[in-house]
């Protein structure tokens, strides 16, 4: 499925700053001139040669007609939208699109305005988080949260250094960790010790870095997310200043979300970890064999394989706990997830946890016809001791169709069959599907009809 891209003002935008007339423009991109007025006008979406003609003729970033920030502000505007404050106020999918594609930074105004009501209203409700802070001022972890999700979960130069870490530290393969412990101290004068109790602990004064006793691949994390720290600190706060947090908990926030991804950019270098996923058909259980990684990091990874001279299968990645709440959420897929409440009870990540140890499968279909392979599976974090507790979650993975050759979970599935898709959606909230016998609650966009005398799965119908 081609989705179009309305961009017309960005279009309008580069043609200006060229100094161009619509007539140059349009004989240097090889279109008339009412078809560059039109696309400007978003009349028409602009067209693969006209995007390929301005990469090639006048060195244009192809990625500004990316429809990937385009498409997770729509899905955020259509849930923002489905509020009962905006009940009257029409507005269709094409018209949250072009706003999406042309005005970006009024689509996340009004995303900030509508969190700061939501939050308002909230705290109406609740004295505690009344007395906490400011109405105005968005919490901190959804700050974060959205900071990573607008930069399609990949930071280039975050990534690089991860990947030149690896590379000199000797931090590739299985026994990475035994090479990076050896670098740390000869470049850093920090000497490496196992077995603490809590997960890592760095010492400045005695400049020891202490890590937790347990799983190799969770110490080799602890221990890349603390060589982040130390040796890319001006790299992290730099970061850290252009993204412009609003509080100070948001920033140191994000710097622990930030060396976390140095850390997972360095146990799963860029180069080598995508040569490896396509020469193994992005086989999970192989990867994690092959680079002494969890599966879950694995997975995640694939996620952010979006460097743009080498782009990788563009994936989505979710994991949920028990009570199905989404606790990581990252997608370059067209799939975007909800900001609020779980996941789809009809998509497999829920059915994990009722087949441990098992990768399922499923095939699936958004509403906007769009379909999916969906792979899921369960995630044990086991606790230090008899008390701490075991962590259970689900982790989900998925792609388009479209690229499923490219995995080795697709091979005997029959792909060309309808009937084969579960019809999944984002959020109940702003789900179109009215026949749904697993809806929660019933989607805010549209009117229901309550008929005393009838009853059905569920107790309404939608006009």
């Amino acid at each position: 499925m081609v989705r179009k891209i309305y961009a017309g003002a960005r279009l309008a935008e580069i043609r200006r700053g060229l100094g161009q007339t619509q007539t140059a423009f349009a004989r240097d991109l090889d279109v008339s001139l009412s078809y560059l007025n039109q696309m400007e006008r978003n009349h028409r979406p602009v067209s693969r040669d006209v995007i390929a003609a301005l990469s090639e003729r006048f060195g244009v970033d192809v990625s500004l007609f990316s429809m990937d920030e385009a498409d997770r502000l729509t899905v955020d505007l259509r849930e923002a939208l489905a509020d009962p404050m905006f009940r009257d106020i029409p507005h269709s999918r094409a018209e949250l699109q072009i706003l999406a594609s042309n005005a970006p930074g009024l689509a996340h105004a009004f995303l900030s305005l509508h969190r700061a009501h939501r939050q308002g209203q909230e705290r109406l409700a609740s004295l505690d988080a009344a007395l906490d802070r400011p109405a105005q001022t968005p919490m901190a972890w959804e700050e974060v949260r959205d900071f990573f999700h607008y930069c399609d979960n990949y930071l280039d130069a975050l990534d690089r250094a991860a990947e030149r870490f690896a590379q000199i530290a000797g931090f590739e393969g299985r026994d990475k960790l035994a090479a990076g412990i050896a670098w740390l101290e000869a470049e850093h004068g920090v000497r490496t010790e196992l077995g603490g109790s809590a997960l890592r602990h760095f010492d400045p004064s005695a400049r020891v870095l202490t890590l937790g006793a347990g799983r190799v691949e969770t110490q080799a994390f602890q221990f890349a997310h603390q060589v982040a720290l130390l040796a890319h600190q001006d790299l992290i706060e730099a970061t850290l200043d252009l993204a412009r947090f609003r509080s100070a908990e948001a920033r140191e926030i994000a710097k622990v979300g930030l060396a976390n991804y140095f850390s997972g950019a360095a146990i799963l270098p860029y180069r080598a970890f995508a040569e490896a996923a396509a020469a193994e058909r992005h086989d999970i259980d192989a990867l994690a064999l092959r680079f002494g990684a969890s599966l879950e990091q694995v997975a995640h990874r694939f996620s952010t394989l979006q460097r743009p001279e080498a782009r990788g299968v563009p994936f989505f990645f979710v994991r949920v706990d028990q009570a199905g709440t989404i606790t990581k959420r990252h997608s370059s897929a067209p799939l975007q997830f909800a900001r609020f409440g779980g996941a789809c009870p009809l998509w497999n990540v829920h059915q994990a946890f009722e087949t441990p140890g098992r990768i399922l499968r499923q095939l699936a279909e958004t509403p906007d016809g769009v379909r999916y392979l969906c792979l899921a599976r369960d995630v044990i974090k086991p606790g230090r001791n008899f008390s701490s507790g075991t962590r259970r979650y689900a982790i989900g993975l998925g792609c388009e169709v479209k690229h499923a050759e490219q995995l080795v979970y697709a091979d005997d599935l029959d792909l060309g069959n309808a009937a084969a898709y579960a019809p999944i959606g984002v959020s109940c909230r702003i789900c179109e599907r009215a026949q749904c016998h697993q809806r929660a609650v019933p989607p805010v966009e549209r009117p229901l009809k309550i008929d005393p005398d009838h009853r059905d799965v569920v107790p309404y119908s939608l006009d």
